[in-house]
């Protein structure tokens, strides 16, 4: 009910101010910079005497609560009310039968006063009034404005109001200690009466009261009124208990299956790929965090070898050629041989290689901060010399799948192998094309430069980790593909649209206008693929959802998935004219990038990994810095990406209404900021994943009572020669 009337107060408050400020509009011109510094000591003053004012009502709630408890106790059935406690005892006061332990109801209506409520009411009429007196009297002018915004009165006012303040909290504090000591010395009072009760309560109300009660408070369940008496029996295996009675940090996730019967001489080759492959995240992206670092202390080192022109592209080609390409092919040397039931046809090839990209990519990062480079576009700054190495490991990958597939021993060939053998095909094309130099002169370069970059990213990095994905995620859900046509015609589509894309880059240059439009045309083309693959994975999750809670791989699949959609439908947004007028040539391309190769390729490979290395070791990464892993890497992707391409769209605005170049630069500091917060996030969630890749490689596992006692029984049957 009080809260009633505050509400009422506040709304006649705030209609007189309104009302008075309609008068206050008659009176502007001079007086105005008067009425805004005598407001503003108005508002002081509002907020010294709102505070004591609520402050009286709560110490006035309070009493009257305290009070008419006291008065309901005076007035009402005092047998009635001991009998009621007694009831209410549990069963442990029940048993001492001398402890006292009272369960008092909180009254939460107050009556009201109306001559309080009056008085609440008039005082914000006068405060309100206090806003605007300007309106009945002439003010001062410049001797009030100037007193009141004088820097030393306002300290003063300050300190003033401090110790007024302290004062009506301490008063506060004093009032509900008073009245908490009443209450308890009523309870007090009330406990003496229970107990004088109890002394002469019939020993025929105890049996029928107190012991009844304290038998029904004590009734506890046996457990077992549904399932019997009799023990579970398991004869399928199906029930798997987990007897680990401590409290987890994280949610206990759903181990990896041990897959048995797997060459280890593949296995270690796999192995030292990933491992390869995690070397190379660690480097290429330690130099993007020093390079983002560079962006808000540009000044931070003088060496030609750091220099930023140098170390953007060792960063770029790292984690492209090193990290992704051999973390892809790792986990293509298991599935190609899995899906198609046999084994691989060189471990040999597989070796060298791996031999021949590490190679490829150290070379590659010393000619690049030596300032040895190809002089060409983006991600084609290796020499020619150094990309050869890379260009004969393919072939010799693509020789060896091609051989592994054609010895298989099932009828069809799997979907995952047309992705990844399509995927390696592509990239031989595409290094190809990119370092024969007939056609690198002129505009001919520039569309060469635009057909090698994108379809690095599209037909080489893409279409290699949807294989990937065809085989893994079903295998992690336990479960087929949602449909196999649907990935055909994924496959078949992103082959014919993405090959004619690149151009899309250089819209509105020297380069033909029609073949720009094919470009655009072809970017719109690839709706169909992308819906068609997003539909394709989401649907398997279907009936099936409820397993990421318990997987530790699946989260990372579907944030690959949610990217692949949003990243493939982001570019084709690009792709138009209208938005390249805004976006090319800012931070938005580069958010983009990271948006499809960070979002899209690197958690698909994880995934992967997480799934596959398990299987192979036997051994399980730590589920705690799993999740700090994947976490750090979303929330650092998003705090990268997001404020890039909202800075970057207001900078290509700036851009559009003829604004300086400068301006731009200093508008996105803050947005550079960001991106370093966000690279150094998903850089700690990389130290995280190699200390998981080391604990499934090198960790050890924990001990099974049980196998160590069988292998004991085992070898003692063997020292005595028991053994048939």
């Amino acid at each position: 009910m009080c809260a009633k009337f505050v509400s009422r107060s506040l709304l006649v408050f705030m209609i007189s101010v309104c009302f008075s400020d309609l008068l206050k509009a008659q009176t502007v011109g001079k007086t105005a910079p008067f009425v805004a510094v005598h407001n503003g000591g108005m508002i002081i003053l509002f907020i010294v005497v709102t505070v004591f004012l609520a402050a009286v009502i709560f110490l006035k709630l309070k009493t009257s609560e305290a009070i008419s408890t006291a008065k309901k106790k005076k007035q009402g059935d005092e047998e009635g009310r001991l009998k009621q406690y007694i009831s209410n005892m549990d069963s442990k006061q029940i048993e001492e039968f001398i402890q006292y332990k009272q369960n008092q109801k909180k009254q939460h209506d107050t009556p009201g006063n109306g001559a309080n409520k009056m008085l609440l009411i008039l005082f914000f009429l006068a405060v309100s009034l206090l806003f605007n007196q300007s309106i009945y009297a002439q003010p001062s002018g410049k001797n009030i404005a100037s007193i009141l915004g004088n820097t030393g009165v306002i300290i003063t006012i300050i300190l003033i109001l401090i110790p007024i303040l302290l004062g009506i909290v301490l008063m506060i504090i004093k009032v509900k200690n008073v009245i908490k000591q009443y209450n308890r010395k009523q309870n007090i009072e009330e406990a003496e009466k229970l107990a004088a009760f109890l002394k002469i309560l019939p020993d025929d109300t105890i049996e029928e009261t107190l012991i009844k009660r304290k038998a029904a408070l004590d009734y506890k369940l046996l457990n077992n009124e549904l399932s019997g008496q009799l023990k579970a029996e398991d004869e399928k295996g199906l029930i798997n208990i987990n007897t680990n009675s401590t409290l987890p940090v994280v949610a206990i996730k759903k181990k990896a299956l041990k897959r048995p019967n797997i060459d280890a001489q593949l296995s270690r080759l796999i192995l030292w790929y990933i491992g390869c492959a995690t070397f190379w995240l660690l480097f290429g992206t330690t130099i993007g965090e020093y390079l983002g670092i560079k962006f808000v202390a540009p000044d931070v080192d003088h060496l030609s070898w750091l220099s930023f022109g140098r170390l953007r592209p060792v960063h770029t080609n790292v984690v492209f050629w090193g990290w992704a390409s051999l973390g892809m092919l790792g986990l293509g040397y298991y599935i190609v041989p899995t899906v198609s039931n046999t084994s691989l046809a060189s471990i040999k090839k597989g070796w060298l290689t791996l031999i021949l990209i590490n190679a490829s990519v150290v070379a590659g990062t010393l000619c690049l901060m030596a300032g040895i480079n190809n002089s060409g576009g983006e991600y084609r700054e290796y020499t020619w010399p150094v990309m050869l190495l890379f260009a004969i490991g393919l072939v010799l990958t693509l020789i060896n799948f091609l051989q592994t597939v054609a010895k298989r021993k099932t009828k069809e060939i799997y979907i995952s192998n047309w992705y990844m053998i399509a995927a390696v095909i592509f990239a031989i094309i595409i290094v190809l094309v990119a370092y024969i130099p007939f056609w690198s002169n002129g505009l001919g370069d520039t569309i060469v430069q635009g057909y090698y970059m994108h379809q690095g990213v599209g037909m080489w990095f893409m279409l290699f980790t949807l294989g990937i994905v065809y085989y893994m995620l079903p295998q992690q859900l336990n479960k087929p593909i949602y449909s196999y046509s649907l990935g055909i015609l994924a496959f078949w589509t992103q082959i014919l649209f993405y090959t004619l894309i690149g151009t899309h880059h250089f819209v509105f240059s020297a380069i033909p206008w029609w073949l720009q439009t094919v470009a655009i045309a072809g970017s719109a083309g690839m709706i169909i693929p992308v819906v068609a693959g997003t539909t394709n994975f989401l649907m398997t999750f279907k009936g099936a959802w409820y397993k990421i809670a318990g997987s530790y791989t699946l989260p990372f699949f579907l944030v690959g998935i949610l990217f692949y959609f949003t990243g493939s439908m982001q570019g084709t947004a690009e792709a138009f004219r209208t938005a390249n007028l805004y976006w090319h040539f800012t931070d938005f391309t580069v958010a983009h990038s990271h948006l499809t190769m960070y979002g899209i390729i690197c958690f698909f490979v994880w995934a992967g990994i997480y799934a596959v290395v398990p299987r192979i070791t036997g051994k399980e990464p730590p589920q705690i810095t799993v999740g700090a892993h994947f976490w750090l890497a979303l929330i650092g992707l998003l705090f990268y990406t997001v404020p890039l391409m909202y800075g970057s769209t207001i900078k290509g605005m700036m851009w559009m209404q003829g604004k300086p170049f400068i301006d731009g630069v200093v508008f996105m500091a803050p947005y550079w900021l960001w991106r370093a917060i966000g690279g150094s996030l998903m850089w700690v969630s990389h130290l995280f994943f190699a200390y998981n890749i080391y604990k499934m490689l090198a960790g050890s596992a924990v001990a099974d009572v049980k196998d160590i006692a069988l292998e004991k029984l085992k070898n003692e049957q063997n020292d005595f020669g028991i053994i048939e």
